[in-house]
Parts: structure tokens; sequence; C-alpha cells
């Protein structure tokens, strides 16, 4: 079984930076695309960013190109999200995603991703 751990939200002014982290127990990591998505209240799950394992190409949601960057260290089973540039559009609970091992492509869609972590919140206010 994987169990993801996020890390590292908090409350931000408009036009401040935050830095997210997920560790992920298991020995999976390694072999396995990543993922980032939030929930807004009131709003569904949302794809943000994803890194895959095999050559860590990653993808983003347009909301979010140029201002967030999705890395990933197998050494300490950890991706991480800095978020530069923030929105108060940007506020909800982060949560971590990891696909089943050996899949390779990343997808962003909730349903292709097996494993979530507990969310952790950032908030963009002034």
């Amino acid at each position: 079984q994987v169990q993801l751990v996020e890390s590292g939200g908090g409350s931000v002014q408009p036009g401040g930076s935050l830095r997210i982290s997920c560790v992920a127990s298991g020995r999976i990591f390694s072999s396995s695309v990543m993922g980032w998505f939030r929930q807004a209240p009131g709003k569904e799950r949302e794809f943000v960013a994803g890194v895959s394992w095999s050559d860590s190409a990653t993808e983003y949601a347009d909301s979010v190109k140029g201002r967030f960057t999705i890395s990933r260290d197998d050494a300490k089973n950890m991706v991480s999200m800095q978020m530069n540039s923030l929105k108060p559009e940007d506020t909800a609970v982060y949560y971590c995603a990891a696909r089943r091992q050996f899949l390779s492509i990343v997808q962003n869609t909730t349903a292709a991703y097996i494993y979530w972590g507990q969310g952790t919140q950032v908030t963009v206010s002034s």
C-alpha cells in the first residue's frame, strides 16, 4: 500500500510564493507518475500538474503554466511543486496523487490516479 503525505501549505498574499511537497511511502514511487490536483470550495477537483517517472516529462494546467513548477526527487520519494505569482483563485486544498506503477503518461483526470494524499490547504489572500 502507498501512503502520500503532503506538507508546505499555508497562507500567502497575492503575488507571493509557496512550495508544497509530498512524500510517498512504499517502493513504487520511482516508477509512478505523480500529480498535483486541487479543489476549491464548491468546485470539482482539478488537475494542476504532473510528472512522469520514465523521462520526467511534465504537464501543467493552462491556469498555472509559467507560474508553477513540479519536480520529483526519487531518492527521497518526494514530489514538490513551487508555486509563484500566486493568485486568489489558486486558493484550494492541494492533493498529491500517484498513478498505478509503470504507467508512464501524465493524465489530467482524477480517475487516472489511484493513490491520494489527505491534502494541504493553500490560501492566497490580502
